[in-house]
Parts: structure tokens; C-alpha cells; sequence
């Protein structure tokens, strides 16, 4: 299994008032750890140029192998994204024959007769170099840029229907082709009598064992039961990845033994178990 990094860089000013909850960065967190990678910051900025180029350049020091950005391809005046990542990358913004053609397809597909005029092919106007993906749930390209500094840069629409679209269809292939082999198995242990202070040595010690990236081993505080008297809740999570499935299995077998041991040691009592792979 190879490391894979990637970033997300989602634009609106409707993330950051509130208006709207960001679900995108969400689900493509969800999608890149499932197949093996490791989304490694999230950042969200405002519809202004600067900001989206000084967010650019700064993914692109830190060098993830990919960098999803979404938000801003639209036709309107605040939509800005394109235009941001070609002034990161110190490219010029260019009329792209192609995207121009993908416009024209979305529109006929949908049975919508839009005129193609300078608003709307502004939603066509890419960074020189970019690869246009044609949109075949909305309007809007995707982009997919080289950036020449060791990062894949994907463009995609905010409307997460869009963005899933093109997610699935040209990125996480990417990363599963970037992580080659991977299997991971996860459990979720409800555990009651034991509070995270009570029980974090243990875990500190179970992950310091273990080789890095190969455990993940969390707990999730869920409160107290009032009766009889006030006992602390908490949910422990622990995945375990890697290349060969049988390490993984025994790997997981062998924490969650090490884990419930603790547990009853600590007086604390497994109230339900939930496995998943």
C-alpha cells in the first residue's frame, strides 16, 4: 500500500456563512479513506481571487499527490476558481475548443436551447494546459490540471450531484490506482464505566506498537448514563489497514483482544460492538 495524500480546497462564501453546510468536503474525505488514501487538510475560502490562488499555492508547497477543489466554475461574476488556480499556476486563462463543445453537448443533452454566448463560455475559459471533463450530470466542465509540481489538480462543480459524478469517475481511480493494494477492517466498541482519560495510556501504547498508518484507534465521548449512578460513555474505533489482508485480519483481531482486556481491567463493561469492512 502507498501513501497517498490528498487535499481538498472547497470555495464559497455560502460555506463560510453558514447557509450551507459543506457535505462535499465530507463526502470526499469518506471516499478517499475507503479506498486507502489519506486526506490530509480541508480549506475552505471565500469567492475572491486571492484567496483562492494563495490557497493553491500553498497546497501545491506542501505537495499532496492530489488536490480537489470545489466550487466556483460556474458563469457568474463570483465564480472565480478557474481563474484563481491559473494565477497560482502563472498560466493564462484560455477559450478551450473542447470544453466549449462539452458546454454545448450538457445543454443539448438536457433539451435546454441556451444560446452560447460570452457569459456562458466563460464556464469554458480554462488555465492553459488544463484537460477539460465533460459535466454529464450539470452544466460546468470539471478541469483536471498537471500542476508540474507533483500534484494532480482537479476542478469540480459545488453541486455535489456534479461533483460526485466526476469524483467517481476521475478521481478515485486515481487513488486506487496510487495505493495499489489495500484492505482495512473497522470496528465500533460502545463501552460504559470507562472515560477516554481512563483508558488513553492503554491506547497510546497499543498504537505506539504498531506500525505507523497501519492502526487507527479513536475514542468518541457519547455522554453519561444518570442511573444508577453518573457513568462515563464513550465509543472506541479502531480500523486497521494495510496491503495483506490476512496481516490486517489478525492485526485486528489482535488489538481488539489487547482493547476489551483494558476495558475489564478498567471496570468498564462492552455494551454493543459494530463490525464493518
Amino acid at each position: 500500500m502507498t501513501m497517498m495524500l490528498v487535499e481538498i480546497l472547497c470555495v464559497g462564501n455560502e460555506l463560510l456563512s453558514g447557509i450551507t453546510m459543506n457535505t462535499n468536503a465530507h463526502w470526499i474525505a469518506g471516499r478517499v479513506a475507503a479506498a486507502g488514501g489519506t486526506v490530509s487538510r480541508i480549506t475552505v475560502v471565500r469567492d475572491e481571487l486571492a484567496a483562492i490562488s494563495s490557497a493553491v499555492k500553498e497546497s501545491l508547497a506542501r505537495k499532496p499527490g492530489i488536490l480537489v477543489i470545489t466550487g466556483g466554475l460556474g458563469a457568474t461574476y463570483d465564480d472565480m476558481t478557474l481563474e484563481g488556480v491559473a494565477a497560482a499556476l502563472g498560466r493564462p486563462l484560455v477559450l478551450d475548443k473542447k470544453a466549449a463543445g462539452m458546454l454545448k453537448n450538457s445543454y443539448k443533452r438536457r433539451g435546454l436551447k441556451y444560446r452560447i454566448n460570452r457569459v456562458r463560455l466563460k464556464m469554458a475559459t480554462i488555465p492553459q494546459g488544463a484537460t477539460p471533463i465533460e459535466n454529464m450530470v450539470g452544466s460546468a466542465p470539471s478541469v483536471a490540471i498537471d500542476s508540474g509540481k507533483g500534484t494532480k489538480i482537479f476542478c469540480t462543480p459545488g453541486v455535489p450531484s456534479e461533483m460526485k459524478d466526476v469524483f467517481k469517475k476521475h478521481v478515485l481511480p486515481l487513488v486506487r490506482r496510487q495505493v495499489g493494494r489495500f484492505s482495512a477492517e473497522e470496528a465500533n466498541y460502545m463501552v460504559a464505566g470507562v472515560s477516554e482519560a481512563m483508558i488513553a495510556p492503554a491506547l497510546a501504547k497499543i498504537v505506539g506498537s504498531n506500525p505507523p498508518h497501519s492502526l487507527y484507534l479513536k475514542t468518541h465521548p457519547r455522554g453519561y448514563l444518570k442511573k444508577p449512578v453518573m457513568t462515563p460513555r464513550i465509543r472506541v474505533q479502531l480500523i486497521c489497514k494495510g496491503d495483506d489482508r490476512e496481516e490486517v485480519k489478525e492485526r485486528h483481531r489482535r488489538v481488539s483482544a489487547l482493547l476489551l482486556k483494558e476495558i475489564r481491567r478498567l471496570g468498564g463493561r462492552l455494551e454493543e460492538r459494530r463490525r464493518r469492512r
